[in-house]
């Protein structure tokens, strides 16, 4: 008689199988959060011409501070004219910049412009108060992203919107920036008001009731030019009610003039009339 034919074994799983089929449902029924990666790569170069104070200096330094996508470059040979500043912002692989020049050592302009194909605008800087000079209670961390307000004129006329948007996204720190902190803790604020546009920035004291405490700095900019290209092109807007301020300076010497000559004549007539009088 022939023996049966055994039956075969069947074959064990390993446990480290066992243990990575256990891994792969457990992780598809749980899948974790995506992470939130930096998107909005958006740099701003922020520098000078050669010849600025050493006050419009500490302005574009506290600047520096409040914008950590910021970018810096040495400053502009007078030579280069603006059309030089494209190819720097190319290289340094930004989309924004913002740049300061100086006339007279007196007058502060400001460009702002999205490169490489614009628009660009060009403004008069004036009432300018530092970090340092103000000493202000206010402090808010390093690197930490703001929440940008604009009051409600900046929708009533289309050059203020366009200028709202530039504004927005030059000061704007970008989500999930390296340099940035991941909260908000300071309001920049843009008032449109009196022709110009004020800038003032605040700590975040209470987030309940809105508390704010001011921390610096302060200026004004004086609306001039908005130009279709970056720092070229036609003119989309020009202020009617911009006053340079060499013409400023000149109504003010002929003012101080016309003054001195009207005192001069009442002088004179007076000498004149006392002479007329007969003596006693």
């Amino acid at each position: 008689m022939s023996e049966p034919i055994p039956s075969e074994k069947k074959r064990k799983r390993p446990k480290s199988a066992e243990k990575n089929a256990k891994k792969k449902k457990t992780n598809v029924a749980m899948k974790p959060a995506k992470r939130v990666t930096w998107t909005n790569k958006q740099r701003a170069l922020v520098f000078s011409a050669r010849g600025i104070t050493f006050h419009a200096r500490h302005l574009m330094n506290d600047l520096k501070v409040l914008m950590p996508h910021s970018k810096t470059d040495s400053k502009l040979e007078r030579k280069e004219g603006l059309f030089a500043i494209n190819e720097i912002c190319e290289m340094k692989n930004c989309n924004m910049t913002m740049f300061f020049e100086m006339r007279k050592k007196l007058d502060l302009y400001m460009w702002l412009s999205i490169v490489p194909n614009g628009p660009s605008a060009r403004f008069l800087v004036q009432n300018v108060h530092t970090m340092d000079e103000l000493r202000l209670t206010g402090n808010h961390l390093k690197g930490s992203r703001p929440l940008v307000t604009f009051n409600k004129l900046f929708d009533d006329q289309p050059h203020l919107a366009l200028l709202k948007e530039m504004l927005k996204q030059m000061f704007g720190t970008p989500n999930m920036h390296p340099k940035s902190k991941p909260f908000y803790d300071h309001v920049i604020s843009f008032t449109y008001l009196d022709g110009r546009i004020w800038f003032r920035n605040f700590q975040i004291t209470d987030q309940q009731d809105g508390s704010l405490v001011e921390v610096g700095p302060r200026f004004c900019l004086w609306p001039i030019k908005i130009f279709s290209g970056s720092f070229s092109g036609a003119v989309i807007y020009e202020n009617p009610t911009y006053k340079s301020p060499n013409q400023y300076r000149t109504e003010l010497k002929m003012e101080a003039a016309q003054r001195y000559k009207t005192k001069a004549k009442k002088e004179k007539s007076t000498d004149c009339d006392s002479a007329l009088i007969p003596l006693l």
